[in-house]
Formats: structure tokens, C-alpha cells, sequence
């Protein structure tokens, strides 16, 4: 149950795109005030503060759209600038509180759901085509209804989901063999720059990947703390096997770290009862964006 809003203050402005947080029932003029202020400029990312695998998250275009979700969400929302860099990746950092260098142990590249036409079938037919991009076709079809009736030409490729969520189709593929000393090193300084932050997984879109090595032309659109899944082991490729190892090397990592942190800064440990009642109301939240 965290904040998006309350992790974006922490990391410097200049790596993550203009955010405005907005409280459930916010009336339209507050919240086209507010953007207009803040000179945020369309298409524009709508998403629940609180919020996890994609749920609720939408890309709008017009003030028109933009109302329509805040009068919808019951939750409290944010609204975010659309980063315009095609690429994105998520890779996972840690760093124990005793070391002056953090590491990198996995990273996932996404592959948006995109359909490539054929001259013939339309994009509801293509779909169809592909076992994994079936189990969306019930939501484009209340989202995209138009578009899915559109035949595309030959080899033409169209977008439908331009976000980087397993749940929303985005095929995960595991290229943590690109880690390097330079990235390494870049995602470090980075993260040094982010108090408390040892362990998680930030999302990021980039230009080209030699730019994102060397820092430059890209931008952090999530930044995930302990509750963060190694999502490169959601690869195609990947066993069940590999992916349980993952998630217990991982846990592993956190355990370290958090007992570090106890024993050098007195900082106790979640209680039984408050963890149960953490987990109840996660349960109930997710219920909620979920309708």
C-alpha cells in the first residue's frame, strides 16, 4: 500500500515526468485548473496513487477523456505527462546499507501489445490469432470497439496497450545479460539520490539503450520499493523452477538489507498484526480499482 505520489517526491524531478496527485471526487475545474498550471500537455497518463499491474491505468488525449476518469476512479489519482520514448525496461536494484556500491539483479524488456497486419483480417481477427493477446480482447473491445474493426496492410503495425504491464499484454523478456559496470554505475548514482532506497525495481522509458547507459534520455515512470517482483522471470522462457529461485533469491536480498537497517538504525520490525491488516486492506483496495 504505497503511495505512487509519495515516491515520486523522494526521487530528483529531473528523472521523473511532471505528476500532479489528486484526491477521489476532485471536481473537473480543480482538475483542469491544475493541469493547465502546471502546463502539462496532452496525451497525458491517468493512474491510481495506490495501484499495482496496471489496474486503472489509462492514457488520455483530450480534457473530455481526462474528466471521464477523474469522475469515474474512486480512488485517489494521479495525473503524469506521457513519456514519449518508445523503449521500456524495469530493472532491479539493490544495494546493502553496509556497501558504498548497489547492484543490478535483473532486468526485463517489454514488448508492448502490438498487432502487425496482413491486408485481410481485422485487428479483432488478429488478436484472436495469438493465445496471449486473446486474454485482452474482452477489455479492448469496451475500450478500442472501433478500432478493432480496422484492417490494417500489410506488415503495418498498430499500438493498442502503450503500457509496460504483464496484465495488460505487454510480453516480458529477460535481458539482465545487458547489465554493465556503465549501467551499473549510472543506476547506482541514481538511486543513491533516492533516501532510504536500497531495494525495488524502476520502470523506465528510454531513447536508446547506449543513452540510457550513460544517463541520458530517459525517464523513471514507476519506482517499486520491497514489494517489487524480478519480473525477467516472466519471460516465455523461463521455467516455474527458475522463477520460484528468483523470488527466494530476492527475499533473500530483502532480509539481508532489512536486518542491516534494524540493527544500524533501530528500525523495527512490521508486527504480525499490522501485517495481516497491511494485507486486508490491500485486498479490499484492489477489489475497488478492480470494478
Amino acid at each position: 500500500m504505497e503511495s505512487k505520489k509519495e515516491i515520486y517526491d523522494l526521487i530528483p524531478s529531473q528523472y521523473y515526468p511532471p505528476t500532479l496527485l489528486f484526491n477521489e471526487g476532485s471536481s473537473a475545474s480543480n482538475v483542469l485548473e491544475e493541469v493547465a498550471k502546471n502546463k502539462l500537455r496532452f496525451p497525458l497518463i491517468a493512474k491510481p496513487d495506490i495501484g499495482m499491474r496496471g489496474l486503472k491505468v489509462e492514457k488520455v488525449h483530450t480534457q473530455q477523456e481526462l474528466l471521464q476518469y477523474a469522475s469515474q476512479t474512486k480512488v485517489d489519482f494521479l495525473v503524469q505527462e506521457f513519456i514519449e520514448f518508445e523503449n521500456e525496461v524495469g530493472i532491479f536494484y539493490y544495494r546493502y546499507p553496509n556497501e558504498t556500491k548497489g547492484h543490478i539483479s535483473g532486468i526485463v524488456g517489454k514488448e508492448f501489445l502490438t498487432v502487425t497486419g496482413n491486408g485481410v483480417s481485422t485487428i479483432q481477427q488478429l488478436l484472436q490469432e495469438d493465445p496471449r493477446y486473446i486474454l485482452q480482447l474482452s477489455t479492448l473491445q469496451q475500450s478500442h470497439p472501433e478500432v478493432l474493426k480496422q484492417v490494417l496492410a500489410n506488415r503495418e503495425k498498430h499500438l493498442l496497450v502503450p503500457y509496460g504491464n504483464h496484465s495488460r499484454g505487454a510480453r516480458f523478456i529477460d535481458i539482465s545479460h545487458l547489465t554493465d559496470d556503465t549501467l551499473t554505475d549510472t543506476i547506482d548514482r541514481i538511486c543513491k539520490k533516492i533516501p532510504g532506497f536500497y531495494f525495488g525495481r524502476m520502470d523506465v522509458r528510454y531513447s536508446t539503450w547506449e543513452e540510457l547507459r550513460q544517463g541520458k534520455n530517459f525517464s523513471i515512470i514507476e519506482l517499486n520499493g520491497a514489494g517489487s517482483e524480478p519480473t525477467h522471470m516472466y519471460d516465455p522462457r523461463h521455467s516455474i523452477f527458475y522463477a520460484w529461485n528468483e523470488i527466494i533469491r530476492h527475499w533473500i536480498i530483502l532480509y539481508k538489507i532489512s536486518k542491516q537497517n534494524h540493527e544500524s538504525l533501530q528500525l523495527p520490525y512490521m508486527k504480525f498484526a499490522p501485517g495481516m491488516q497491511m494485507l486486508k486492506e490491500n485486498a479490499a483496495y484492489v477489489k475497488l480499482i478492480s470494478k
